[in-house]
């Protein structure tokens, strides 16, 4: 049997690359706080429980900000009470503010992300605070959560571009990140936020990094494929020795705040070309795409990720030819 029949790319190795690279699957979160219809906390712990089964190392669970502004999560707390944290899965969650990290710590979360945005104008609808204020809104928080042996991620969001701004220099993202990484972030997350980016920004952008004198070690990137870019992105991200990757499963997802933003990067993709290049990640492709096609199901929609299209949501190492 080769790789072809149970559904997986021939293996073409590229130079220059990670050997391993981190998912950081957003789906449970990033992917369902935009979602129309309510789900509920049972099906949602399964979807988590499904992606610790697929091998997927870390999964961004909920997000601990105030129901009002997001009602997809309200069930937070409830969640975490019914979850069953899989041995050497990772779940961290988002949290807006000093609130949302009391409500962390009381559910026991090991590890945090706060969401920051590059531009004013984000700042300002993403959070109610202006660009500098963001970061002083921050710190407690990061002195608190570091403080109590949290592990910190920080998102900057717009980096590629800005809805009501156009086009986000480079320079002031760079210093943005800074100010985060310098605040305790453990890694940051630079965010495609409306999926404008292209490769040759992606390249510019972490090479600017390197001149600043900031490490390509704690930088992950997060794309969004409204322009179909995200995969070229990605490889372009792998290319400038990033080796965290977020993605979310099925192609989930988009942001409440910027409507332009569409679906993540589907964590299916990522695999397939990452399988292609033979670096390693962990996850059984097989496994996600059956969860994916579970979610979809759950949601009435169909997944927009290709790879869940093509290989029509079933198994093919169990099943035979023609009846995926």
């Amino acid at each position: 049997m080769t790789a072809r029949d149970v559904g997986l790319p021939d293996r073409y190795p590229a130079s220059g690359l990670p050997a391993q690279v981190t998912i950081w699957e957003v789906g449970p979160r990033d992917g369902l706080q935009n979602e129309p219809v309510t789900v509920p906390v049972q099906v949602k712990v399964e979807f988590l429980d499904r992606l610790a089964a697929a091998g997927l190392p870390v999964l961004e669970a909920t997000s601990f900000v105030h129901p009002r502004w997001v009602p997809q999560l309200a069930d937070a707390d409830e969640l975490f009470g019914l979850l069953s944290r899989h041995n050497g899965v990772r779940y961290p969650v988002l949290v807006p503010n000093e609130r949302g990290l009391d409500r962390a710590l009381a559910a026991g979360v090991t590890e945090i992300a706060i969401f920051a945005s590059a531009t004013e104008s984000f700042a300002q609808r993403n959070l109610n605070r202006g660009f500098d204020a963001q970061f002083a809104m921050f710190t407690p928080v990061l002195r608190r959560a570091k403080a109590a042996g949290l592990g910190v991620r920080g998102y900057l969001s717009m980096c590629f571009g800005d809805p009501w701004e156009g086009a986000v220099a480079i320079e002031q993202v760079v210093s943005a990140a800074r100010r985060l990484l310098e605040l305790g972030c453990d890694q940051l997350s630079l965010g495609d936020t409306i999926g404008v980016a292209t490769p040759g920004h992606v390249a510019a952008m972490l090479d600017a990094f390197g001149r600043a004198d900031v490490s390509v070690d704690p930088l992950a990137v997060h794309f969004h494929d409204t322009y179909g870019q995200a995969l070229a992105n990605t490889l372009a991200a792998l290319h400038a020795g990033v080796s965290c990757v977020d993605s979310s499963a099925g192609g989930l997802g988009g942001c409440p705040y910027a409507q332009s933003a569409t679906g993540n990067l589907a964590t299916e993709d990522l695999v397939w070309m990452l399988d292609g290049l033979g670096i390693e990640h962990g996850v059984n492709l097989d496994a996600l795409v059956r969860t994916s096609a579970w979610m979809a199901a759950q949601l009435g929609k169909p997944s927009p990720s290709r790879v869940v299209t093509a290989l029509g949501g079933c198994s093919r190492a169990t099943n035979p030819p023609g009846q995926c």
